[in-house]
Protein backbone atom coordinates (compact mmCIF):
# COMPACT_ATOMS: atom_id res chain seq x y z
CA UNK A 1 0.00 0.00 0.00
CA UNK A 2 0.93 3.87 -1.08
CA UNK A 3 1.38 5.76 1.84
CA UNK A 4 1.27 9.74 1.43
CA UNK A 5 2.26 11.78 4.18
CA UNK A 6 1.92 15.55 4.14
CA UNK A 7 3.98 18.12 5.95
CA UNK A 8 2.26 21.83 6.85
CA UNK A 9 3.95 24.58 8.14
CA UNK A 10 3.58 28.26 8.94
CA UNK A 11 6.87 30.05 9.36
CA UNK A 12 9.50 31.46 6.98
CA UNK A 13 10.85 30.05 3.60
CA UNK A 14 13.61 28.40 5.90
CA UNK A 15 11.38 26.27 6.96
CA UNK A 16 9.97 25.78 3.44
CA UNK A 17 13.47 24.59 2.25
CA UNK A 18 14.14 22.07 4.89
CA UNK A 19 10.53 20.54 4.31
CA UNK A 20 11.95 20.21 0.64
CA UNK A 21 15.18 18.81 2.24
CA UNK A 22 13.35 16.38 4.17
CA UNK A 23 11.04 15.23 1.45
CA UNK A 24 14.29 14.57 -0.91
CA UNK A 25 15.80 12.63 1.91
CA UNK A 26 13.09 10.27 2.09
CA UNK A 27 13.00 9.30 -1.21
CA UNK A 28 16.87 8.88 -1.63
CA UNK A 29 16.75 6.74 0.72
CA UNK A 30 14.21 4.32 -0.39
CA UNK A 31 11.03 4.89 2.25
CA UNK A 32 8.23 3.32 1.23
CA UNK A 33 5.30 6.33 0.47
CA UNK A 34 5.73 9.74 -0.15
CA UNK A 35 6.29 12.97 1.55
CA UNK A 36 4.49 16.12 0.18
CA UNK A 37 5.80 19.48 1.51
CA UNK A 38 2.52 21.74 1.62
CA UNK A 39 3.11 25.60 2.35
CA UNK A 40 0.41 26.68 4.66
CA UNK A 41 -0.35 29.53 6.45
CA UNK A 42 -1.84 27.80 9.90
CA UNK A 43 -3.10 31.20 11.01
CA UNK A 44 -5.06 31.79 8.02
CA UNK A 45 -8.22 29.87 7.68
CA UNK A 46 -8.55 30.20 3.49
CA UNK A 47 -5.51 28.66 3.40
CA UNK A 48 -5.93 25.70 5.50
CA UNK A 49 -9.17 24.94 3.62
CA UNK A 50 -7.20 25.73 -0.12
CA UNK A 51 -4.88 23.14 1.28
CA UNK A 52 -7.48 20.27 1.66
CA UNK A 53 -8.95 20.86 -1.37
CA UNK A 54 -5.57 20.53 -2.87
CA UNK A 55 -5.35 16.84 -0.70
CA UNK A 56 -8.80 15.98 -2.46
CA UNK A 57 -8.22 16.78 -5.65
CA UNK A 58 -4.53 15.24 -5.80
CA UNK A 59 -4.73 12.74 -3.52
CA UNK A 60 -8.56 11.72 -2.78
CA UNK A 61 -8.29 12.78 1.00
CA UNK A 62 -7.22 12.20 4.52
CA UNK A 63 -7.47 9.20 6.37
CA UNK A 64 -5.00 10.40 9.22
CA UNK A 65 -4.64 13.79 10.22
CA UNK A 66 -1.89 14.59 12.64
CA UNK A 67 -2.05 18.12 13.89
CA UNK A 68 2.18 18.80 15.32
CA UNK A 69 1.84 22.74 14.89
CA UNK A 70 2.29 24.72 17.54
CA UNK A 71 4.58 27.69 19.03
CA UNK A 72 4.84 29.69 22.17
CA UNK A 73 5.31 33.48 22.60
CA UNK A 74 6.66 34.46 25.78
CA UNK A 75 4.03 36.82 26.84
CA UNK A 76 2.94 36.41 30.52
CA UNK A 77 -0.65 37.20 32.00
CA UNK A 78 0.13 40.22 33.32
CA UNK A 79 1.87 42.01 31.10
CA UNK A 80 1.92 40.11 27.78
CA UNK A 81 0.82 41.51 23.97
CA UNK A 82 -2.91 40.65 22.66
CA UNK A 83 -1.56 39.86 19.18
CA UNK A 84 1.01 37.28 20.33
CA UNK A 85 -1.65 35.64 22.49
CA UNK A 86 -4.14 35.62 19.29
CA UNK A 87 -1.37 34.32 17.57
CA UNK A 88 -0.82 30.75 19.79
CA UNK A 89 -4.47 30.69 19.78
CA UNK A 90 -4.90 31.05 16.28
CA UNK A 91 -2.10 27.92 15.36
CA UNK A 92 -2.52 25.84 18.91
CA UNK A 93 -6.82 26.09 19.27
CA UNK A 94 -8.37 27.27 15.93
CA UNK A 95 -5.80 25.43 13.25
CA UNK A 96 -6.07 22.57 15.25
CA UNK A 97 -9.77 22.42 15.16
CA UNK A 98 -10.31 23.72 11.73
CA UNK A 99 -8.12 20.63 10.34
CA UNK A 100 -9.54 18.30 12.62
CA UNK A 101 -12.96 19.25 11.25
CA UNK A 102 -11.67 19.20 7.50
CA UNK A 103 -10.27 15.89 8.19
CA UNK A 104 -13.43 14.12 9.38
CA UNK A 105 -15.59 15.87 6.57
CA UNK A 106 -13.04 14.28 4.29
CA UNK A 107 -12.90 10.73 6.31
CA UNK A 108 -16.97 10.98 6.17
CA UNK A 109 -17.73 11.84 2.31
CA UNK A 110 -15.36 8.77 1.72
CA UNK A 111 -17.53 6.50 4.34
CA UNK A 112 -13.45 5.83 5.63
CA UNK A 113 -14.64 4.48 9.16
CA UNK A 114 -11.02 3.45 10.91
CA UNK A 115 -9.30 7.35 10.65
CA UNK A 116 -7.26 8.39 13.08
CA UNK A 117 -6.81 11.95 14.70
CA UNK A 118 -3.74 12.53 16.64
CA UNK A 119 -3.47 15.97 18.10
CA UNK A 120 0.31 16.57 19.25
CA UNK A 121 -0.46 18.54 22.90
CA UNK A 122 2.00 18.35 25.50
CA UNK A 123 2.65 18.10 29.27
CA UNK A 124 1.54 21.71 29.38
CA UNK A 125 -1.99 21.08 28.69
CA UNK A 126 -2.06 18.66 31.94
CA UNK A 127 0.17 20.66 34.24
CA UNK A 128 0.76 24.63 35.07
CA UNK A 129 4.27 25.30 34.53
CA UNK A 130 5.40 27.66 37.50
CA UNK A 131 7.06 29.79 34.77
CA UNK A 132 5.10 33.30 33.38
CA UNK A 133 6.36 33.11 30.26
CA UNK A 134 4.15 29.85 29.67
CA UNK A 135 1.43 30.69 31.25
CA UNK A 136 -0.83 31.52 28.00
CA UNK A 137 0.72 28.64 26.34
CA UNK A 138 -0.19 26.38 28.58
CA UNK A 139 -4.08 27.60 28.36
CA UNK A 140 -3.37 26.45 24.90
CA UNK A 141 -2.62 23.19 25.67
CA UNK A 142 -5.43 22.60 27.94
CA UNK A 143 -7.56 23.37 25.74
CA UNK A 144 -5.76 20.97 23.05
CA UNK A 145 -7.05 18.25 26.04
CA UNK A 146 -10.43 19.28 26.27
CA UNK A 147 -11.03 19.52 22.67
CA UNK A 148 -9.25 15.91 22.16
CA UNK A 149 -11.74 14.45 24.40
CA UNK A 150 -14.73 16.39 22.82
CA UNK A 151 -13.83 14.96 19.56
CA UNK A 152 -13.75 11.32 20.76
CA UNK A 153 -17.58 12.12 22.44
CA UNK A 154 -18.48 13.75 19.28
CA UNK A 155 -17.29 10.25 16.97
CA UNK A 156 -18.89 8.02 19.08
CA UNK A 157 -22.18 10.20 19.31
CA UNK A 158 -21.82 10.04 15.31
CA UNK A 159 -21.37 6.08 15.02
CA UNK A 160 -17.99 6.13 13.84
CA UNK A 161 -14.89 4.09 14.76
CA UNK A 162 -12.74 7.14 13.79
CA UNK A 163 -10.49 7.64 16.75
CA UNK A 164 -8.82 10.73 18.45
CA UNK A 165 -5.76 10.54 20.52
CA UNK A 166 -3.52 13.15 22.26
CA UNK A 167 0.55 12.70 22.34
CA UNK A 168 1.61 14.61 25.64
CA UNK A 169 5.39 15.33 25.28
CA UNK A 170 7.60 16.94 27.79
CA UNK A 171 10.59 18.64 26.25
CA UNK A 172 11.57 17.75 22.99
CA UNK A 173 15.09 18.70 21.61
CA UNK A 174 13.76 20.30 18.58
CA UNK A 175 13.92 24.19 17.18
CA UNK A 176 10.69 24.80 19.33
CA UNK A 177 12.84 26.98 22.49
CA UNK A 178 15.01 28.77 20.24
CA UNK A 179 11.53 30.05 19.15
CA UNK A 180 10.03 30.42 22.34
CA UNK A 181 13.18 32.06 23.42
CA UNK A 182 14.28 34.07 20.58
CA UNK A 183 15.78 37.15 22.05
CA UNK A 184 17.66 34.64 24.28
CA UNK A 185 19.85 31.89 22.55
CA UNK A 186 21.62 30.79 25.45
CA UNK A 187 18.21 30.48 27.44
CA UNK A 188 16.96 28.21 24.37
CA UNK A 189 20.30 26.18 24.82
CA UNK A 190 20.26 25.85 28.24
CA UNK A 191 16.65 24.08 27.86
CA UNK A 192 17.94 21.07 25.95
CA UNK A 193 21.57 21.36 28.10
CA UNK A 194 20.78 20.78 31.41
CA UNK A 195 19.04 17.05 30.75
CA UNK A 196 18.58 14.36 28.41
CA UNK A 197 15.47 15.38 26.19
CA UNK A 198 13.29 13.83 24.23
CA UNK A 199 14.10 13.57 20.30
CA UNK A 200 11.55 13.78 17.31
CA UNK A 201 12.07 9.83 16.81
CA UNK A 202 10.30 9.50 20.13
CA UNK A 203 7.17 10.87 19.71
CA UNK A 204 7.10 9.89 15.76
CA UNK A 205 7.28 5.72 17.53
CA UNK A 206 4.53 7.25 20.14
CA UNK A 207 2.58 7.91 16.86
CA UNK A 208 3.16 5.00 15.36
CA UNK A 209 2.23 2.80 18.50
CA UNK A 210 -0.78 4.76 18.41
CA UNK A 211 -2.06 3.83 14.72
CA UNK A 212 -0.94 0.49 15.62
CA UNK A 213 -3.30 -0.15 17.93
CA UNK A 214 -5.85 -2.89 17.71
CA UNK A 215 -8.92 -1.01 16.03
CA UNK A 216 -11.27 -1.69 18.75
CA UNK A 217 -8.42 0.29 21.16
CA UNK A 218 -9.00 3.74 21.99
CA UNK A 219 -5.83 5.45 23.24
CA UNK A 220 -6.69 9.20 24.93
CA UNK A 221 -3.43 10.39 25.53
CA UNK A 222 -0.04 9.67 25.61
CA UNK A 223 1.87 11.65 28.80
CA UNK A 224 5.42 11.21 27.66
CA UNK A 225 8.49 13.11 29.61
CA UNK A 226 12.39 12.74 29.76
CA UNK A 227 13.29 10.56 32.32
CA UNK A 228 15.33 13.71 34.19
CA UNK A 229 12.92 16.11 33.82
CA UNK A 230 11.20 17.28 36.74
CA UNK A 231 7.93 18.76 36.50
Amino acid sequence: MSVHALIRWRTSSGSCHNCYKLAAECQSAGYSGTLIPYKCDLSCEEDILSMFSAIKTLHQGVDVCINNAGLAHNEPLLSGKTDSWRNMIDVNVLALSICTREAYQSMKERNVDDGHIININSMGGHRMVPSADEHFYCATKYAVTALTEGLRQELREAKTHIRATCISPGIVETEFAFRHHNSDPEKAAAVYESIKCLKAQDIASAVTYVLGAPPHVQIGDVQMRPVEQMS
